[in-house]
């Protein structure tokens, strides 16, 4: 099946019909017709993401009328459908009408067909993004073609596993423990949980174990009565009391105090709980969502946590990788962290090197996804220039060439394939101030070709 854009050139001049057959044919896979009855059919049977169509159309040749109730229907079918309207010169205020009803863009005749195929590449990107946009709604309630699930990037095989978990046990009630590194996006994970069950409109409350004092954290989760301990002025609602009909995200729970462990297992047990220096039972309807980074076999083997804790945490589990287990993710996730920092530190627009890219890759991402996050967030709070290179990033030695490469860091071949691929077009665009005209004639590919790389790589242009 062929790779190249589908479009649907509806025109009844036979000459222009050649002529644009000719010229179009090696860049995009076309389908023709005359009539507006053999139009409709093949949009119903081949739904091209991209139409050319003439507004004189027979039997109406010297109107409009044809063209636009073909139009019309093509849009009611799909509105997604980028379609061109080829006017002539007593029917610009027609095309500008169907523009705004949703047609794509138009053009004089004679037809300049250097500047229909660059408008022809560009509606079939912006159809393709629709689509996959289209396609990340139909699992997530997000726009974002980059989105697994509601705030978590990646595209990686690994990922769409745990995606696929994720949106099992999101409807379910069951206590769901989180597995993965530091800084891999655990709690990420939990929000995602919470925003795709029956629980989204409800609190979704976070406390970080290891990050509150033994002493506090017992008051911290359960509240606590005025007059309770020295200081306690005032009566306090806890986390899980806050959390009362949503999800509680007990993150790091491997840290947890042991005596503290016992308290957690009644609330889970029994679902009430008493605020410190308090005598009532309280019940709570929570949904808990935990996690660490710890081994939490071995803290039971070494005594310091509950076996049956665990198993009261743990109905459903979930791994989550390691960046470096991501395949490219690091990229996805890289770009938009740079967009999102460019935008909060008001920078303008800031681009990644082909040398940063490929720094990046190759970087072993000890502290994942937060690690990454603060070396861009620095670098672009540094940044004087519009591109980031690896020194910006503190990555310079991870930018070498490949006869610099050493044992421990040789990538494999499709990923050496992609490297060079991707510092290839990164170069010829800057070369040519992002004429794709020009850098495929100088690559030697077609400009449809060049298009795909670009956004195979999430390269700007």
């Amino acid at each position: 099946m062929s790779d190249k854009t589908r479009v649907l050139i509806v025109e009844d001049d036979p000459g222009l019909q050649k002529q644009l057959k000719w010229a179009l044919k090696s860049d995009f896979d076309l389908l023709l017709a005359e009539n507006r009855e053999q139009a409709l059919q093949l949009f119903e049977k081949h739904q091209p993401p991209v139409v050319v169509h003439d507004l004189g159309l027979p039997p109406d040749e010297r109107g409009v009328s044809e063209g636009h109730a073909s139009i019309r229907q093509m849009l009611q079918q799909s509105p997604d459908t980028r379609i061109i309207i080829m006017t002539g010169k007593g029917d610009r205020k027609d095309a500008i009408e169907l523009i705004g009803i949703g047609a794509h863009d138009f053009l004089g005749k004679p037809v300049d067909t250097d500047q229909l195929r660059l408008i022809i590449e560009r509606a079939g990107f912006v159809s393709e993004l629709q689509r996959a946009s289209r396609e990340a709604r139909s699992s997530v309630d997000n726009g974002d073609e980059l989105y697994l699930l509601p705030g978590v990037i990646g595209r990686s095989r690994v990922m769409r596993q745990v995606a696929e978990m994720v949106r099992k046990v999101a409807p379910t009630s069951a206590s769901t423990f989180i597995q993965g590194p530091s800084g891999s996006g655990k709690e990420l994970i939990a929000r995602a949980i919470h925003e795709l069950s029956e629980r989204a409109n409800e609190p979704f409350v976070a406390i970080n174990c290891a990050a509150i004092p033994e002493s506090l954290l017992e008051s911290e989760l359960f509240g606590h009565e005025k007059g309770a301990f020295t200081g306690a002025d005032k009566r306090s609602i806890g986390r899980i009391e806050q959390a009362n009909g949503g999800t509680l995200f007990l993150d790091e729970i491997g840290d947890m105090a042991y005596e503290l462990q016992a308290k957690i297992l009644r609330f889970l047990q029994e679902r009430i709980i008493q605020r410190v220096g308090g005598k009532t039972d309280i019940p709570v309807d929570v949904r808990v969502v935990s996690a660490t980074h710890q081994d939490l076999g071995q803290l039971i083997a070494d005594g310091r946590f509950r076996e049956d804790l665990y198993y009261r945490i743990n109905e459903f589990e979930l791994r989550l990788p390691p960046l470096s287990e991501r395949e490219n993710d690091v990229e996805l996730i890289a770009r938009h962290l740079l967009h999102r920092f460019a935008e909060s530190h008001e920078k303008g627009q800031l681009h990644f090197t082909e040398d940063a890219l490929l720094a990046i890759r190759r970087h072993d991402w000890q502290g994942n996804i937060r690690q990454l996050s603060n070396v861009i967030n620095k670098a672009v709070i540094l940044s004087s220039a519009e591109w980031i290179g690896p020194d910006d990033l503190g990555l310079a030695e991870d930018s070498e060439d490949f006869d610099q490469i050493t044992l421990n860091n040789i990538p494999t071949l499709k990923q050496a394939r992609e490297e060079t691929e991707l510092r290839l077009i990164m170069k010829a665009m800057r070369a040519h101030d992002n004429n794709v005209k020009d850098v495929a004639a100088h690559l030697g590919v077609s400009r449809q070709r060049v298009y795909e790389l670009l956004r195979k790589h999430d390269i700007p242009f």
